[in-house]
């Protein structure tokens, strides 16, 4: 990875754990919160591929866990929004022009994968309340997505 990669990937770390911090809604049954960070996630996979997506969205939303208080969530959070920024950068790569399937394959790992955490830390139960805010989450962020996708893409080229 060169150094302007490096530090793109970096920024956009920065840029998902802010976006992730400040519009935020927690959620008291499972102790997480809801938020649009992962526009930012489904962006950096889809504009600048899956291994900068995977980077950027998994350590810059577990540093947003952090920073909140939510750090038993970070781990979770790494693999989890990891996965995302990967799952969307490879379909937006293997499928050209897809950018509605790209995020909305992301989006759907996201929700499987909180739902298997949620289960492991607190049980099906709570897990299974926090679907819809999950679900929420990601729809909402999936439509954000989409919605600045071709016009960022135009800016940067990809």
């Amino acid at each position: 990875m060169g150094a302007r990669k490096l530090v793109l990937t970096a920024l956009l770390a920065g840029i998902v754990a802010v976006v992730t911090m400040v519009v935020n809604v927690p959620l008291p049954g499972v102790k997480g919160y809801v938020n649009i960070g992962d526009t930012v996630v489904l962006l950096a996979g889809m504009l600048f591929g899956p291994f900068t997506g995977a980077a950027a969205g998994g350590l810059g939303s577990a540093l947003a866990d952090l920073l909140l208080g939510y750090s038993y969530w970070a781990p979770w959070t790494l693999v989890i929004k990891g996965l995302e920024g990967l799952i969307a950068g490879w379909v937006a790569v293997h499928a050209r022009k897809k950018a509605v399937l790209a995020a909305a394959l992301a989006a759907a790992v996201m929700v499987l994968g909180y739902f298997t955490a949620g289960a492991v830390i607190y049980g099906v139960g709570p897990a299974a309340a926090s679907l819809p805010g999950d679900l929420l989450q990601g729809a909402v962020s999936a439509a954000l997505c989409c919605a600045a996708y071709q016009p960022l893409r135009k800016y940067v080229g990809s």
